[in-house]
């Protein structure tokens, strides 16, 4: 059994902001094909912003939905484009999730990634197969709570929302955009990963290498 306090959650924050860093170009450039080539800027400033917003709390008397609120506040006041209400509308779900833990078992982690999730699909309004990152942050989930059900520890219902998120994310390259700028391209959208669902990938991949 995993207890994750919140100085995981603090390296977890380090580590989704290290992981992003290094991936930003690629972002952006995917995100060059369908959008605004900034996705990999935007997510960098989003995740570098949370990252310092939670390095100097108080870890003895920081709560994991304290920390997570925090993130998502700074998260937002960083990124304007859609992102950053998608990522910040994540944190605080899971925030809510774990309120009142001081430390969270695998089942509480396996919670605030569910939330996560249902956070990010519902205030983007989006479903599998719209070319969105919920066609990889969902699959994820369901992954790692089908994984965890299973009896599996944490680590192992981690390692499952990375496949479910590479799968997804891959899976997007053969999707027309439904939603956001690259809706607009029509069919031309196809043949491309989305780079929201890429980042999702960089991101859930930290969270795995961090927490598991």
């Amino acid at each position: 059994m995993t207890s994750i306090d919140a100085a995981d959650l603090k390296r977890m924050f380090d580590a989704i902001a290290e992981a992003i860093e290094a991936d930003k170009d690629r972002l952006c450039q995917l995100d060059g094909v369908i959008g605004d080539a900034d996705h990999g800027i935007a997510m960098a400033l989003g995740f570098n912003a949370a990252r310092d917003a939670v390095a100097p709390l108080e870890l003895t008397a920081t709560e994991p939905t304290a920390l997570l609120n925090t993130a998502a506040k700074s998260f937002l006041n960083a990124v304007g484009a859609s992102s950053g209400p998608l990522y910040a509308t994540a944190f605080m779900r899971g925030a809510a999730a774990v309120k009142g833990k001081t430390t969270l078992t695998d089942a509480d982690v396996v919670a605030l990634f569910q939330a996560m999730a249902q956070g990010i699909q519902d205030r983007g309004k989006a479903e599998i197969g719209e070319k969105t990152m919920v066609d990889a942050w969902l699959p994820a989930a369901q992954a790692a709570a089908a994984a965890h059900a299973a009896g599996k520890p944490l680590s192992e219902s981690l390692a499952a929302a990375l496949e479910a998120a590479e799968r997804g994310a891959e899976a997007t390259k053969d999707m027309i955009a439904a939603k956001g700028r690259s809706s607009r391209l029509g069919e031309r959208s196809l043949g491309h990963i989305d780079p929201g669902a890429a980042s999702a990938v960089t991101v859930i991949g930290a969270m795995r290498k961090s927490l598991g």
